[in-house]
């Protein structure tokens, strides 16, 4: 009995110290600070939000979110680029301290990290090519769609039975729809915005955004759990950068549309 009672204890030991240790996946405050720099993930294919400009640099709303909120924590900001879908992979794993791309803010995803308060609040827009049939979302039932992989456009399509294509990149999404390989392109809007003017600017077949959404989201950063005070500090900084204007004129600078969380 005293044996039984040993190896439970053992084996209660053990699993609170994996517990322990899972926990430090996240990225304290003191962590960060501590190394000078805010490790970010982010695939820098989602303008306005991210993008490459024309020496390979990373730039975007949220990136010049985040240098204003790493200006406040006394830190660097380092970017690390990849496909969308490593991101909050890489986040969870303890790999980055942060993941951001547009990343809207789900049910699903709050089981796996933390997410800050939302910035802003975003919609799926539905893109077609003039001219076509689909008119609204309503006439999206039992056609097929184009989204990038990993993305609430991907899940919520999958799980309202259309017949989606995924693609690893939103530029190949797109151009499943151009070349008739699917009915629709589901994308977040401001990207989609900013996605089809460029290509209108350059082609012939247009590409047009319907007036009305498939859904509508909040955006945030996104962090592993273990990372609660380091949350804590940037939801108060993102609080005052909502409250004296500073996000609406990151989102004016890229011209592009801001509906704040706090309306």
């Amino acid at each position: 009995m005293k044996k039984t009672i040993a190896m439970l204890l053992a084996v209660l030991l053990l699993a609170m110290t994996l517990t322990a240790c899972g926990s430090t996946k996240g990225a304290p405050l003191a962590k960060i600070q501590k190394a000078g720099k805010l490790t970010i993930a982010t695939s820098p294919d989602f303008p306005p939000f991210e993008s490459l400009n024309g020496d390979g640099k990373v730039e975007g709303i949220e990136i010049e979110l985040l240098e204003k909120i790493c200006q406040e924590l006394g830190v660097e900001l380092d970017i690390q680029q990849m496909d969308f879908d490593s991101v909050l992979p890489g986040v969870q794993a303890g790999k980055f301290d942060m993941g951001v791309s547009g990343i809207s803010v789900t049910e699903k995803r709050q089981k796996n990290v933390l997410f800050t308060d939302p910035y802003c609040l975003a919609a799926q827009a539905i893109v077609v090519v003039e001219g076509s049939p689909i008119t609204c979302k309503a006439d999206l039932e039992g056609k097929s769609v184009s989204v990038q992989t990993g993305t609430t456009a991907e899940s919520f399509c999958n799980e309202n039975g259309y017949k989606v294509s995924s693609f690893q990149a939103n530029n190949d999404a797109q151009s499943a729809v151009v070349q008739g390989k699917v009915d629709a392109w589901v994308i977040d809007d401001l990207t989609a915005a900013d996605m089809v003017k460029a290509y209108n600017a350059e082609n012939d077949v247009k590409l047009v955004v319907l007036d009305e959404p498939m859904t509508t989201e909040p955006y945030a950063l996104a962090m592993a759990f273990g990372s609660e005070d380091t949350v804590k500090k940037i939801n108060e900084i993102l609080n005052q950068l909502l409250s004296d204007g500073t996000v609406a004129a990151i989102f004016e600078k890229y011209e592009a549309p801001f509906t704040s969380p706090k309306n």
